[in-house]
C-alpha cells in the first residue's frame, strides 16, 4: 500500500473518537498497512544538523509515537527523522478522558493527555529490538506527574536511551504536567543540563524543547543557559496555552495545548527570535502549524535547520509527507537556494516579536 492509499482511510478514522483513532492508526502502522514512500528524496533536501545527516528536513514531532511502537513503519513513510516519546521514568495513565479534541474547522488539535505512556523500561525494550534504521531517531524525555526529581530523572532517561537515540530532546514545556514549564527557568534548566552532562558522558546531542509562549527575556535566558551548559539545540516549540482570535471550532475553549494551523505564526516568530539570539551557536528545529512546503520553507528561513510535523500528519495522513517534501524542494529552487542550509535564517528578521 502507498501512503496516498493509506490516507484514503482517514475519513473513516475521523468519525471516531480522536484518541481511539490514534490507537488504530498506530496499530495499522505496526501491521505495515500505511505503506512506504515510493520515490527517493530530492537531493536538494539533504541536510545536516548537530552532526547528523538527514535525507530531508521533514520530521515527525514527539507525541505521535509515545511508546516507540511504530518507529520503523513511520520512517518508511518518508520522514527525514522521527522523534519518539515523550517517555517518562515510570508508566502513567495521564489525565482523565476526554483529553484529545479535534478542531476540524481550524485544522487544529487541543490535547491535555498528560504524558500518558508505558514508561522507560518498555520504551527501551522496544528500541533494543529495532533493526538498523533508515533515518535518524530522536527521543523525547519528560518527568512523571508525581514523584519527580528532574535533576535525577532526566539524566537517567538520557542514559537509558543513549545507546539507541541519535539525539535526545529534553521536554520542559508540555503544558499538561503541572510545574513542568517552571523548569524553563535559568536555575532549573542549568541544573538539569549540568546533571545530564555529568552523568551521561557518552550521550547523543541534547536538545531542549521549549514553549512557544515565552517572552523575549525568558527566551534569551533559555538560549544562553542552553549554550552555557552544552545543549546542541532547541526545538521551538511545544503546544500553546494561548487561544488565537478567530478559532471557530466547538472545542476551542477546552483546556490543554493547542497545535496545528493557528500555532504557525506564534511558533515561527519565537523561532526567529531564538535564531537571532543564538547567533549560530545552537541548531534549531521548527515545530508548529506546518502543513505545506511554503510553511516548511518559512520555518527554515526563520532559522530552523529541520522542521517537524504533527497535526498536519494527523489530519492528512501519510500522503502529506511526499507532498510537503516536493513543495519544499520546488520552493527552495524558486527562491534561488542551492540547499536547505543556504536558506536557514534568511528570513529571521522578517518576524516581529
Amino acid at each position: 500500500m502507498t501512503p496516498a492509499l493509506a490516507s484514503v482511510a482517514l475519513p473513516c478514522l475521523s468519525r471516531l473518537d480522536p484518541e481511539r483513532a490514534h490507537r488504530l492508526a498506530l496499530a495499522a502502522l505496526r501491521l505495515g498497512l500505511a505503506g512506504r514512500a515510493e520515490a527517493a528524496d530530492d537531493p536538494l533536501l539533504t541536510t545536516e544538523a548537530f552532526g547528523l545527516r538527514f535525507a530531508n528536513p521533514i520530521g515527525l514531532a514527539a507525541g505521535f509515537d509515545k511508546d516507540a511502537a511504530a518507529i520503523l513503519p513511520l520512517m518508511r513513510l518518508g520522514f527525514g527523522f522521527v522523534e519518539a516519546g515523550g517517555v517518562t521514568p515510570r508508566p502513567q495513565a495521564g489525565n482523565p478522558r476526554p483529553r484529545l479534541f479535534r478542531l476540524q474547522a481550524d485544522r487544529a488539535v487541543i490535547n491535555r493527555m498528560g504524558l500518558n505512556g508505558q514508561g522507560i523500561d518498555a520504551f527501551v525494550g522496544r528500541l533494543a529490538t529495532l533493526p538498523s534504521l533508515p533515518a535518524p531517531l530522536g527521543v523525547n524525555v519528560a518527568i512523571n506527574k508525581e514523584g519527580a526529581a528532574p535533576e535525577r530523572d532526566y539524566p537517567a532517561l538520557v542514559s537509558a536511551v543513549a545507546p539507541y537515540a541519535d539525539y535526545v530532546a529534553i521536554n520542559i514545556s508540555s503544558p499538561n504536567t503541572p510545574g513542568l514549564r517552571d523548569l524553563q527557568s535559568a536555575a532549573r534548566l542549568a541544573a538539569i543540563l549540568a546533571a545530564i552532562m555529568a552523568s551521561a558522558p557518552k550521550r547523543p546531542p541534547i536538545l531542549v524543547k521549549i514553549a512557544p509562549d515565552l517572552q523575549e527575556e525568558e527566551l534569551a535566558v533559555i538560549v544562553e543557559t542552553a549554550i552555557a551548559h552544552g545543549a546542541a539545540g532547541l526545538i521551538v516549540g511545544n503546544t500553546t496555552t494561548a487561544r488565537p482570535t478567530g478559532l471557530r471550532s466547538a472545542h476551542a475553549a477546552e483546556t490543554g495545548g493547542l497545535s496545528g494551523a493557528p500555532l504557525y505564526a506564534l511558533s515561527t516568530a519565537v523561532l526567529a527570535r531564538a535564531f537571532r539570539l543564538a547567533r549560530g551557536r545552537l541548531a534549531l528545529i521548527g515545530c508548529g502549524g506546518v502543513s505545506n512546503g511554503a510553511e516548511a520553507l518559512g520555518k527554515i528561513r526563520a532559522g530552523a535547520g529541520l522542521v517537524q510535523l504533527y497535526t498536519a500528519f494527523a489530519y492528512a495522513g501519510p500522503a502529506v509527507i511526499p507532498r510537503i517534501k516536493n513543495e519544499l524542494a520546488a520552493a527552495l529552487r524558486a527562491g534561488g537556494f542551492a540547499s536547505v542550509s543556504a536558506a536557514v535564517g534568511t528570513g529571521a528578521t522578517e518576524w516581529s516579536a
